[in-house]
C-alpha cells in the first residue's frame, strides 16, 4: 500500500502576524534560510511522497507566491551568480526546483471558515487514493518525519480509518491544545479541545496538524457539518471516523513545534537554528548574554 499524495494547508490570513502577512503568506516566513512551507515539503519528500497539493488562502497573492517559489526558474539569479563566480549559491534553489510534483490551488471561497475547508478544496486530487497525508503548515517537526511515522503506522494497520500524530505534553500546556482520549484498544476515542482544567484532560497526549486520512473522511467533512463557532473542523470529521472504526494514534518520533503566533515562531526558529545550522554555537553564545 503506497501513500503518494499530501495536502499542505497554509495559514489563512494570519492576523497575528500583520502587517507582514498583508503581503506574503505566513508559511513563507523563514526558519533558518528556508520558509516554513519548504520545511513541510521536505518532510513529505523524506517520506517518499510523490505529489504535494498546497492549498493557498483565496483572494490574496499567496498562490502566485507559492507558484513562483516552487516553480520559478530564476534564470536571472543563476546567470548573475555564475558571472560572479558564485554558482554554488544557486544549489539550494535548484533543490527546490527538483522537488516532486507540487500543485498549488486556492481554497474554495464558497466553503465555510475552518481548518477542514482547505482539505475539502483539494478533494478531487486525493479522493481516489487509498489514503493521503494532511499537514498544517503552522506545525513543524524537528527530527524524524512525522509523515514517515504516519505511513509506517498505516502499513501496520491497513484497515484503519485514519492515523493521527500525537505528542506527550506537560500539564501546564493542556489548556492550549486538543487532548486525546483513547479507547481501551489504544485507538482514538475523541479529542477534548482546550480543557479548562487539567482534570478535564483525558490524557497527556495532544493532537496537532499531522494526519493520514482515508477518503472516507469526506463523508463527514462536508459544508453542512460545521461545529464550534460555525467552523468546519477536521477533528470533528476524524472523530466521526473513530465512531465507525479504528483511528490509530501514532506518537511522534520527532519534536513538534508550532509557528502559530510570533512568540512561538521565534522559539521555533531559535530551536531550528540550534539543531540545524553551522552557526548554532555563535547564536548560543549571543543568547547567553541576556541571561
Amino acid at each position: 500500500m503506497s501513500i503518494k499524495k499530501a495536502i499542505i494547508t497554509d495559514a489563512g490570513f494570519a492576523s497575528r502576524y500583520l502587517p507582514i502577512t498583508k503581503t506574503i503568506p505566513k508559511a513563507m516566513i523563514p526558519i533558518g534560510s528556508k520558509p516554513v512551507m519548504q520545511l513541510c515539503v521536505e518532510e513529505c519528500v523524506a517520506a517518499g511522497i510523490e505529489e504535494i497539493i498546497i492549498v493557498a488562502t483565496p483572494n490574496t497573492k499567496s498562490r502566485e507566491i507559492y507558484e513562483d517559489y516552487f516553480h520559478g526558474k530564476a534564470d536571472n539569479v543563476k546567470a548573475l551568480l555564475e558571472k560572479q563566480g558564485k554558482a554554488s549559491r544557486f544549489e539550494p534553489v535548484q533543490e527546490v526546483l527538483d522537488f516532486p510534483k507540487i500543485t498549488v490551488i486556492e481554497q474554495d471561497v464558497n466553503l465555510p471558515y475552518g481548518n477542514g475547508s482547505p482539505i475539502v478544496s483539494a478533494k478531487r486530487y486525493v479522493e481516489n487514493e487509498d489514503a493521503f497525508i494532511v499537514m498544517y503548515s503552522d506545525d513543524l517537526i524537528l527530527g524524524k518525519s512525522d509523515v514517515q511515522t504516519l505511513i509506517e503506522e498505516y502499513e501496520k494497520h491497513p484497515t484503519a480509518k485514519a492515523v493521527i500524530a500525537a505528542q506527550e505534553m506537560p500539564e501546564s500546556t493542556w489548556s492550549k491544545f486538543g487532548m486525546i482520549a483513547l479507547k481501551d484498544n489504544g485507538t482514538l476515542s475523541h479529542i477534548v479541545e482546550k480543557p479548562k482544567t487539567p482534570d478535564l484532560s483525558p490524557s497527556n497526549l495532544t493532537s496537532y496538524g499531522r494526519y493520514l486520512l482515508t477518503p472516507e473522511v469526506f463523508d463527514y467533512l462536508v459544508p453542512s457539518n460545521t461545529g464550534l463557532d460555525g467552523e468546519l473542523w477536521t477533528v470533528d470529521a476524524i472523530t466521526k471516523l473513530a465512531e465507525t472504526g479504528d483511528v490509530v494514534v501514532a506518537k511522534s518520533s520527532g519534536k513538534w513545534i508550532t509557528t502559530g503566533d510570533p512568540k512561538n515562531y521565534f522559539m521555533a526558529h531559535l530551536e531550528y537554528v540550534m539543531r540545524n545550522t553551522n552557526y548554532a554555537d555563535e547564536v548560543r553564545q549571543f543568547v547567553l548574554q541576556y541571561k
